[in-house]
């Protein structure tokens, strides 16, 4: 699973590691297809670092809220630089519930 911040910024964040059968569950039952104009339609990604390998897309809207865990390690562009592990769906939130980082109300 790729991230995006918002449907605004759509900033690629780094992938999930592998989700368990009840993770991979929760999650396609909150996704809904991307638009034929997605920005990323004929983007590939690749599986990981220094990596030829392409993984297989399916983009998706923008609208899903989960909670992840991430290491402090990031690159000099500020992103990080290890998978992020899945926590949960956040079925009980909105995107536009959601304070961005360094974002103070």
């Amino acid at each position: 699973m790729l991230l995006t911040l918002s449907s605004a910024q759509r900033m690629c964040l780094p992938h999930t590691t592998v989700l368990n059968l009840p993770a991979r569950e929760a999650l396609g039952a909150e996704l809904r297809p991307g638009p034929t104009d997605h920005p990323w339609t004929g983007w590939s990604f690749s599986v990981g670092w220094g990596s030829w390998q392409q993984l297989q897309v399916q983009l998706v809207e923008p609208d899903v809220v989960a909670k992840v865990a991430v290491d402090v390690s990031m690159d000099k562009a500020g992103l990080w630089r290890h998978p992020v592990r899945l926590r949960r769906v956040r079925t009980d939130l909105t995107p536009a519930e959601i304070q961005l980082f360094g974002e103070r109300h």
